[in-house]
């Protein structure tokens, strides 16, 4: 067996397939109607909610740091809990605090990419295969900046760049594509088109999210955030199951 192999074979995060970014975006769309129903539809605010997630998370992290190999179910209520923090604190950051979504996305942008820069200068990697506690450190916090990232990114499309719910989600699909074809067709770095990927399905779940939840009279469907947000957990449990499935068959065990 390749290092590069076995590299990927104890890894505590999943294989990279379709089925963990479908999971990936669903988990970001989730974020965004379960962020917004607590700091929004139970009025608690966004810097509560914030608080709220953010331990939530940290336990998360925690757990995940301390776990000895790749527990599926841990990893993306991990996840999970980024995409939620990421949705009130973008919202504390661009509206509370004034900044804007503009501001705000260019905020976050440069502390994802100083993250990366750091994790890179004192790892000499920012693969996502990662096994190691220090990596697992940076990972998440790379993690947790995107989600941030994301929220406000998508907030400014719908928004301050007036593209509107249909439009956002049309302009991150096709940014996605683009780097599908940059994997397809070039020898683009597979770790920078991952954190691109990555990166780019947040603002997608978030945008997607707004849509299902926002009133009808600006341009949502005006669907119950709490039940939007069960029916998305279902289908991020579907996809749980299904990749464990199909890494057992393929000799993957937890």
């Amino acid at each position: 067996m390749k290092q590069n192999d076995l590299d990927v074979l104890i890894s505590k995060v999943p294989q990279v397939t379709l089925l963990f970014w479908i999971t990936k975006i669903f988990a970001t769309t989730f974020g965004e109607t379960a962020g917004d129903a607590v700091s929004m539809s139970l009025n608690l605010g966004y810097l509560v909610g914030t608080f709220i997630f953010a331990f939530i998370f940290i336990a998360f992290v925690y757990f995940q740091i301390r776990a000895k190999a790749f527990h599926p179910y841990l990893y993306w209520f991990t996840i999970i809990a980024s995409t939620t923090v990421g949705t009130t604190l973008a919202d504390f950051v661009d509206r509370s605090l004034g900044i804007g979504y503009l501001g705000g996305s260019t905020l976050l942008l440069s502390l994802v990419l100083l993250t990366l820069y750091a994790w890179y200068k004192v790892e000499g990697t920012i693969s996502p295969h990662i096994n190691q506690p220090r990596a697992e450190l940076f990972y998440w916090l790379t993690i947790t900046f995107s989600q941030t990232l994301g929220t406000a990114l998508g907030d400014w499309s719908s928004d301050t760049a007036g593209l509107g719910y249909s439009g956002g989600i049309v302009l991150y699909v096709v940014l996605i594509l683009i780097v599908i074809a940059l994997y397809l067709f070039t020898k683009t770095s597979r770790v920078i088109l991952f954190w691109s990927a990555f990166v780019l399905t947040r603002p997608l779940g978030a945008v997607v999210g707004d849509f299902l939840d926002k009133p009808i009279d600006h341009g949502g469907l005006a669907l119950s955030r709490f039940t939007a947000s069960a029916v998305l957990l279902i289908a991020i449990f579907i996809c749980i199951f299904i990749a464990q499935r199909w890494d057992t068959e393929k000799h993957r065990y937890y």
